[in-house]
């Protein structure tokens, strides 16, 4: 018999909350298909950027395994999204005055980018800490340079998402801010914490009002060479040549499957992560996790007779890497169609342990999270106090839906952030699969008292 959960506090289950958690767990635990439908997306299908053949393919692979989820209706929602591609292996290389110490750096060019001309550019680098440092050096001694970011990620920041929030804004902002001082191109240190030799990439933006120049990330073993050399030498030259393009927009979808209501079908509670992913690597925890993490939560609820009075909606958002108009379609067509979102849950952190969950929400709903908080604790669930969620479901904010995250331990997500390591191989199965049964079981709280 299927367990009926309204939204309501009366309680209709014969267990207690905590006793159907604990199944919740269970479940998630010891018949748990994320890992293994991670396995598929990460290495049968790959980098899947926005537009790419490889998101085309990942779009169809969703909807398949939403379907052998259990869910009710699995259907697509048509958005158009940015379609760039990378072209040839980026080159970045130091020039130095005796060519036998000339040194090729690790880099990639950042999501959105131009080209260089086809011969590359070469011109002197000056390193600038932070977008401040820019106004400090000024017009004279920038102008005709190839602008070198290398303010790294505070390592103070116990949270490490604060840290990358610091760091960021150079990566994002630095190309249309160095092109006011006159720089014609951009070399930007990679946002990790790790010394290594991958290069991290990630969106930037270019003013229409400005020139643009093309922009890349190198490694942090790259950027610590790189500002150690320049002591030494104040004019060395860097090198650079990327052929990357931007093509027309492309048609692709969001993926959504759904149980439906028993009796309030237009009363929605959201799950999702971003199908996209960049092309470096595998897009395993950014984030491949959150997808089948969702599409997990289908599956838990039908394995386990779960019959809420709500819809569950599980969402494979599309483009959030580098335009996020997945979650901007989802919530135009949710406004349009006027449902009720009693609540939007998110996973863009990582397959790691959960800790706990951060949201958008008034006073009240934030304490009644918090009162939930011992059910969650002997599973090592603690923490209801911060405030963010997750960015796809962050238009849905403007039509006033409680929105929230999950947050994993942050200290390694930014060891494979948007590199050539974000892979399969770099998800622990127990981690991702604990993710699974505390989204699940929010879910199931969430339906069965409301908020």
């Amino acid at each position: 018999m299927a367990l009926v959960m309204g939204l309501s506090t009366t309680v209709v289950s014969a267990q207690p909350d905590s006793a159907f958690i604990k199944k919740i767990y269970n479940e998630a635990l010891s018949n748990g298909k994320s890992y293994a439908n991670l396995d598929y997306l990460c290495n049968k299908i790959g980098g899947r950027l926005s537009g790419s053949p490889q998101a085309q393919q990942a779009v169809e692979w969703a909807f398949k395994a939403m379907k052998e989820s259990g869910a009710d209706t699995v259907y697509l929602q048509e958005c158009m999204v940015p379609h760039g591609v990378r072209g040839a292996k980026e080159v970045g290389k130091v020039i130095c005055a005796d060519p036998k110490d000339n040194r090729e750096l690790p880099i990639a060019a950042l999501g959105g980018s131009i080209a260089t001309p086809a011969e590359g550019i070469t011109a002197n680098v000056i390193e600038v800490i932070g977008l401040k440092g820019l106004e400090t050096l000024g017009k004279e001694k920038i102008k005709g340079k190839i602008v070198f970011f290398n303010e790294p990620m505070d390592p103070t920041f116990i949270e490490t998402f604060n840290a990358y929030g610091k760091a960021v804004e150079q990566r994002w902002a630095g190309p249309s801010e160095a092109v006011k001082y006159g720089a014609i191109g951009v070399v930007t240190r990679s946002c990790t914490l790790t010394q290594d030799d991958y290069p991290h990439t990630g969106s930037m933006s270019y003013k229409d009002s400005l020139n643009r120049i093309p922009a890349c990330c190198v490694s942090t073993n790259g950027a610590n060479w790189l500002s150690a050399e320049l002591k030494k030498d104040k004019d060395l030259k860097f090198f650079l040549k990327m052929n990357c393009a931007k093509l027309p927009d492309e048609k692709s979808y969001n993926v959504v499957g759904e149980i439906r209501g028993s009796e309030k079908k237009n009363e929605f509670i959201v799950v999702g992560g971003h199908l996209d992913s960049w092309d470096t690597g595998k897009g395993a925890n950014d984030d491949g996790a959150g997808v089948v993490q969702s599409i997990e939560v289908i599956r838990i609820f039908k394995a386990l007779g779960i019959q809420p009075k709500c819809t569950i909606r599980a969402v494979a958002f599309m483009n959030e890497e580098n335009g996020g108009r997945g979650g901007k379609k989802y919530a135009e067509l949710a406004k349009k169609n006027n449902e009720k979102h009693i609540a939007a849950i998110e996973s863009d952190a990582g397959g790691f342990t959960p800790r706990g969950f951060s949201s958008d929400v008034t006073p009240a709903v934030k304490a009644k999270l918090k009162s939930w908080r011992p059910l969650f604790e002997p599973y090592g669930v603690y923490d209801f106090d911060r405030d963010g969620s997750g960015s796809d479901i962050s238009p849905l904010k403007e039509q006033q839906v409680p929105c929230m995250e999950l947050r994993p331990d942050s200290q390694r997500y930014f060891v494979y952030h948007h590199t050539a390591i974000d892979v399969f191989e770099n998800v622990n199965k127990r981690e991702l699969e604990l993710g699974d049964a505390a989204m699940a079981s929010l879910i199931w709280m969430i339906a069965k008292y409301g908020l």
